[in-house]
C-alpha cells in the first residue's frame, strides 16, 4: 500500500471507531494511560490539524493550531474529511517540520499509524472490539518498525506486548506498540 492508500484507510477505519462513541462517554478509560475519551479524542484532533496544516501549507508548526470543541467526536469526523480532501488536492513533495524537510509520503505513512492505532483505542475505550483490518494493519506494521524507537518507549509507547509469531497483522502492530487486547474497555 502507498502512503496515500495508508492514510485514507486509516481514516476510514477511525471513522468507523468514532461513530461508536456514545453520548456522555469521553470521561472513559483508554488505552492510553493518562488520557481519558476526551482527552484521547483531543489529541487524534491535534494529529489530524499537524496532517492538514502539512497537507495544505507546507510546514506543521511546533504547537496545535485547534482548541477542544464542543464534541471531540464530531470535531474529529469533520477534520479527518478535510484531510481526505487535502491529501486528494495534491500534497507538496515534502513538508517542513520545526523547520526540517520530510518526504510527504513518511508524513502520510506516521499519521496513518498514528491514527489507526488511536482509532482502536477509541474502540476500545467504548467497549468494541473493532480490529484493525489486515491489510491496513500489515502496511502499518513496517512504517512502526522504522519510526518506534527505544527512547520512545515509556514516553509515547509502552514496552512491546509479546504476540506469538502467527498472530494476525494488527494484534503484531497492536502489541509493538504496547498494546494488549486485555484492556477492559
Amino acid at each position: 500500500m502507498n502512503p496515500g492508500e495508508l492514510l485514507e484507510r486509516s481514516l476510514a477505519y477511525a471513522l468507523g471507531s468514532v461513530a461508536g462513541v456514545p453520548p456522555g462517554s469521553l470521561g472513559r478509560g483508554t488505552p492510553c494511560a493518562a488520557w481519558n475519551l476526551g482527552e484521547l479524542l483531543g489529541h487524534l484532533d491535534d494529529s489530524l490539524d499537524a496532517l492538514h496544516e502539512g497537507l495544505t501549507g507546507g510546514r506543521i508548526g511546533l504547537f496545535p493550531g485547534a482548541g477542544p470543541g464542543a464534541d471531540p467526536a464530531c470535531v474529529f469526523r469533520r477534520r479527518a474529511c478535510v484531510v481526505l480532501g487535502a491529501w486528494a488536492a495534491g500534497p507538496p513533495d515534502r513538508v517542513l517540520v520545526a523547520e526540517r524537510p520530510l518526504d510527504v509520503g513518511v508524513l502520510a505513512a506516521v499519521g496513518a499509524v498514528e491514527i489507526a492505532v488511536h482509532g482502536w483505542d477509541v474502540a476500545r475505550a467504548c467497549g468494541r472490539s473493532w480490529p484493525i483490518p489486515p491489510a491496513l494493519a500489515a502496511g502499518l506494521l513496517p512504517v512502526a518498525w522504522q519510526v518506534v524507537a527505544d527512547a520512545d518507549r515509556g514516553v509515547r509507547f509502552g514496552p512491546p506486548v509479546d504476540v506469538p509469531p502467527w498472530a494476525r497483522p494488527d494484534d503484531r502492530l497492536l502489541g509493538f506498540l504496547g498494546r494488549g487486547d486485555s484492556f477492559p474497555g
